[in-house]
């Protein structure tokens, strides 16, 4: 609260606080130095004509007032009068300070802080500076008052009250005393103590003027005896206690009993009017904002304003700001829980953190490790590569050197042959040798004598793929999808559908591709896939009615599936309503009343369909004859989805019906008639369908009593229910409807 009991101008505590037009507030004494006074035709003289130094004639000194701190080059003025003086007149004397007779530079381009000037300023009291200037001005200038709020920078004029036409805010003075008060208790300390620094003060003694712990009071001023009939009082006001003027601790302990004096046994003084100083405030003047007093209403200031009583101005003030508190405590509920789940986010990223730099070390090493292994298995491979070429070569070198000795030998014996000289002897070996050079000319074939391999190694390692891969390698936002969060306010159910809504959580980063929805069979059975797809909101059609459905999702991205969500409960309807489906429905079908009524354009049947489906439970609707003409056979009962449309109901084996003249009517499957009843429809007649999936059979109603025995049984699967009909008959379809619960004896079929 302390930031809120602070001047926005001086910083420290509000000195007799007033209150500007804006609402704001702003101590007396730095009002009085933050006020701006500018001459009107400054407004006017074009910038080349307007003076920067000194104007001329003007006096040095005399008004006696005290100069005002200068803010920038802005003028200021000095609210207090050399003899320290107050009241109107002082403010009126303040608004003119030595600027206004030339004291110093004067530069008209300046503004107030905010460029505004709003009024021009009264003209000065006679015989001060400020009139004289005003003399010596040039005739026609005119010089004008404001006060800039600091903090929203609006400007306010000052009117021949000066500031006094400011209102006080002892409200806000008062809360500053108490808090004075409070600050200076809590640093009172016992003046008795032995301890080293002293135990807070509990009490003071307004007759000793002494301060006391509870320990010390307990034992230097029992209540009893002579200090029976002191008094003592919490050490409320301490103004003087702990200032370091030099003062004794005595006397601040007596400002302090008269403080407390005054406080305790003062009586409360009410504020008075500002211009009507014995009158006190009772009305309040909604207009102005502000309160007024009798005399201020008589006087005829508020004549045209609206004014209420002060007492219920304020409580209904009162009640707004305390609804206007609720809502900024909720807000700061709101913001301290916001506050500890950030707290909760700063240690989960220092957990993170952690987490992933051991993951990331891992993973590297994993990588070093990998390439280590893959380092070793490349140099097994050129180990092999050498050892297999140098055992190539010198396999070559030993053939090579034996098949060479034997050449050198054989060529060294044909040379010592070829020098006999017995022809005989020679002729008689010469054939055999012949044959042996030419063997060992043929064996030095072609290739013979080249390397079989080359000293360079095939072998070649293509890293730049992998150095690529090092430099790119990143982080990338690739984990399981988070568990989504079913929005249960858009989850709902409709007769037999299901729409189903969900949603991420928040702060969730990691990529979603897509979402899975599951639901099981009404019946606790297991979970089936029936929607996988981008969307976060499904619709599922077709369900069992009166049943309940367990549904649940979960979201997949490229590095797999996320976990499930909670499981939703959803309830179908424990019955059925629809209406004819247009959609399905015969081109000749015509449709009204909201697709409940039904008739046709041709002579010829054609069906309709409705728009609920069923495969479980029992379902009961009727059908009201609202037109019935030259005694037509309309078709009731219930169809597969793929009936044909164009020939009456039952006639094909899609559909099992009633089909019923004036007269009698019959159940017809297959276009195969059967179980003949006496008994037909009119005008009015009502027609009942009574179709029991938990014992699969199919009963028909005219006029709420059962017509003929049941009429099929053994029927299994999804069905529809179906109306054929032509232009002579026109039918109201009623759905919703209970069961019946008493039937009446059916008709027995004809013979």
């Amino acid at each position: 609260m302390e930031e809120e009991l602070k001047c926005p101008v001086c910083g420290s505590l509000f000195r007799e606080p007033i209150i500007l037009p804006c609402s704001h507030n702003v101590c007396l004494p730095c009002a009085r130095t933050i006020a701006v006074q500018t001459p009107d035709t400054e407004q006017h003289l074009p910038p080349m004509l307007q003076p920067r130094g000194p104007m001329p004639g003007a006096a040095a000194a005399g008004s006696g007032l005290g100069t005002g701190p200068a803010v920038g080059s802005v003028p200021v003025f000095d609210y207090e009068c050399a003899a320290g003086g107050s009241g109107d007149h002082v403010d009126k004397l303040s608004l003119h300070s030595e600027t206004d007779s030339g004291y110093g530079s004067y530069t008209p381009s300046l503004k107030s802080p905010n460029g505004v000037r709003v009024l021009p300023l009264v003209p000065a009291p006679p015989g001060s500076s400020a009139a004289a200037a005003a003399a010596a001005a040039p005739r026609g200038a005119a010089t004008s008052s404001s006060l800039t709020c600091p903090q929203c920078h609006r400007s306010a004029s000052l009117d021949q009250r000066g500031l006094r036409g400011f209102q006080r805010n002892r409200l806000l003075e008062a809360i500053v005393q108490r808090y004075q008060q409070g600050r200076a208790a809590a640093s009172a300390k016992c003046q008795l103590c032995d301890r080293s620094p002293p135990e807070p003060a509990a009490v003071l003694c307004e007759q000793c003027e002494v301060l006391y712990c509870a320990a010390c009071q307990l034992k230097c001023h029992p209540s009893r005896g002579p200090f029976a009939k002191h008094h003592l009082v919490p050490p409320l006001s301490l103004q003087g206690a702990s200032s370091g003027d030099g003062g004794s601790s005595n006397s601040g302990a007596s400002k302090a009993v008269a403080a407390v004096g005054v406080g305790a046994g003062g009586a409360r003084k009410f504020p008075t009017c500002t211009d009507h100083e014995l009158e006190n405030y009772s009305m309040y003047c909604v207009s102005c904002r502000s309160p007024v007093c009798y005399q201020c209403l008589e006087d005829g200031k508020h004549s045209k304003h609206e004014v209420k009583a002060l007492g219920a101005m304020w409580k209904q003030h009162k009640a707004q700001l305390s609804q206007a508190l609720n809502g900024v405590s909720d807000k700061a509920k709101e913001a301290k829980e916001f506050l500890v789940q950030l707290k909760n986010i700063l240690q989960q990223i220092q957990e993170n953190g952690l987490e992933y730099e051991a993951c990331l070390v891992a993973q590297c090493d994993a990588l070093v490790d990998a390439l280590t292994r893959q380092k070793a298995k490349l140099l097994t491979k050129v180990t092999k590569e050498r050892e297999h070429k140098l055992k190539v070569v010198w396999d070559q070198i030993n053939h090579c050197t034996l098949k060479l000795r034997q050449s050198t030998g054989l060529m060294e014996y044909c040379l010592e042959v070829i020098k006999e000289n017995d022809p005989s002897g020679f002729l008689q070996i010469s054939d055999a040798l012949i044959k042996r050079v030419q063997v060992s000319q043929e064996q030095w074939v072609k290739g013979a004598l080249e390397p079989k391999v080359s000293a360079e190694f095939d072998l070649t390692l293509d890293s730049e793929p992998l150095l690529q891969s090092i430099h790119q390698l990143d982080f990338i936002q690739m984990k399981l999808p988070p568990v989504p969060l079913l929005q249960l306010e858009k989850c709902c159910t409709r007769n037999n559908s299901v729409t189903l809504a969900w949603r991420m959580p928040p702060f969730s980063h990691n990529p979603v591709e897509g979402y899975i929805l599951e639901l099981d069979d009404g019946d606790g059975g297991q979970f089936r896939e029936v929607y996988v797809g981008k969307e976060t909101l499904c619709t599922i059609d077709g369900l069992h009615f009166n049943s309940t459905y367990n549904a649940r999702v979960k979201a997949f991205n490229s590095s797999g599936v996320g976990p499930y969500s909670k499981t939703v409960v959803l309830q179908t309807s424990d019955v059925a309503w629809f209406t004819f489906d247009p959609s399905s429905a015969h081109r000749d079908i015509v449709l009204s009343n909201d697709n409940q009524t039904a008739t046709c354009s041709s002579y010829d049947d054609r069906v309709v369909l409705g728009t609920a489906a069923f495969s479980k439970g029992v379902h009961y609707w009727e059908l009201h004859v609202d037109r019935y003409d030259n005694h037509p056979d309309p078709a009731f009962g219930i169809a597969r989805i793929n009936v044909v449309k164009d020939m009456m109901l039952g006639k094909d084996d899609k559909a099992w019906a009633m089909y019923v003249d004036n007269n009698r009517s019959w159940f017809m499957h297959c276009n195969s008639h059967t179980n003949r009843t006496e008994g037909g429809v009119s005008k009015g007649a009502t027609v009942g369908v009574l179709l029991d999936l938990n014992k699969h059979n199919l009963t028909f109603y005219i006029n709420g009593q059962q017509q003929g025995p049941t009429a099929f049984e053994n029927v299994e699967g999804v069905f529809l229910p179906a109306l054929s009909l032509n232009r002579n008959v026109q039918v109201t379809l009623h759905t919703g409807l209970e069961v019946p619960q008493s039937v009446k004896q059916p008709k027995l079929p004809s013979n």
